[in-house]
């Protein structure tokens, strides 16, 4: 039960996810990456931190709070400043695409670091999820600026951030709480972001917002950053790193049904066969088969 909690939790806020991204190339034109990324994880951690405090969870031990910290300045530092720079240079399709290798990457580094079992039950499902986001992406991602790769390299680049994170964090998430983690780990980044910001003079525009403006950055504050990364915390805390970043694959998708509901853009067979791909690579990947349950052949590798 509680492997499914995670893989529900882990769609759910990558569907989160896929609507960030839209505030965020909205927003893109207005301020710069560092000041972006200080309002979402900033007024993330004012809405965690009285959560926390308010449910009394426990909070990581002394020894694990350097860790915390530095994990904290890895993803929500370093990540969304690669994630925000990223969408100046190329389009949200391939960018998401790009995003999209997050679950590769997590197989990948978790089998070699001996975080999890490389099983060919996720490979298989990690290569039909990617490619049914390849395939929903299909009539957008043939339209580029020039340069965009510049654009898709960072997104990668952001990727295996969120990738080491996973990887690393869930250990210290499983010692104390999904939300107290998150909330030591995001006020970590927020605050590397926002002294940045200022020494970089990157809230000055801000003088300029609008209600438009601040909606957005409101919502990447409570949906994009509280409630999204919580989310995924709890997910890493009840299933493995692969299974959590295969759910990635969903932000897409999500991002273009909402273009469809919003803006009555059109949905093409390709965005159909995608979801359609999109969720049999996760169910693939997050189930186990029968050779692989226990007393099967490969029971002793499993994860």
């Amino acid at each position: 039960m509680a492997e499914i909690l995670g893989v529900f939790a882990a769609v759910l806020s990558s569907a989160l996810g896929g609507t960030s991204i839209g505030a965020t190339r909205y927003l893109v034109g207005s301020i710069d990456p560092l000041a972006i990324g200080s309002f979402r994880f900033g007024i993330g951690f004012l809405l965690l931190l009285p959560l926390a405090l308010l449910r009394a969870d426990h909070w990581p031990k002394r020894e694990d709070w350097a860790a915390a910290v530095g994990l904290g300045i890895l993803f929500f530092a370093l990540f969304p400043i690669l994630f925000n720079a990223s969408l100046i240079f190329t389009t949200a399709p391939r960018g998401a695409l790009a995003l999209s290798t997050l679950s590769l990457l997590s197989l990948v580094i978790g089998a070699a670091l001996g975080a999890e079992a490389l099983t060919w039950r996720k490979s298989v499902g990690v290569v039909i999820a990617t490619f049914g986001v390849a395939v929903a992406l299909l009539s957008d991602l043939t339209s580029a600026p020039s340069g965009a790769w510049r654009g898709d390299l960072l997104m990668t680049a952001a990727a295996l951030c969120m990738a080491l994170y996973g990887i690393w964090s869930k250990p210290l998430i499983r010692r104390s709480s999904s939300i107290a983690f998150t909330t030591i780990s995001m006020a970590a980044g927020a605050a590397c972001l926002i002294l940045l910001s200022c020494v970089r003079g990157s809230f000055a525009p801000v003088a300029n917002f609008g209600a438009p403006q601040w909606l957005a950055a409101l919502y990447l504050g409570g949906f994009g950053a509280a409630l999204t990364f919580h989310l995924w915390a709890f997910a890493l805390e009840r299933t493995t790193p692969t299974r959590v970043a295969i759910s990635v694959t969903v932000n897409p998708i999500t991002a273009s049904l909402v273009g469809a509901w919003l803006l009555n853009e059109p949905l093409r067979w390709n965005l159909a066969a995608g979801i359609v791909a999109v969720f049999a690579g996760i169910w693939i990947s997050t189930t186990t088969g029968r050779r692989d349950r226990p007393g099967g052949a490969s029971a002793s590798h499993q994860t």
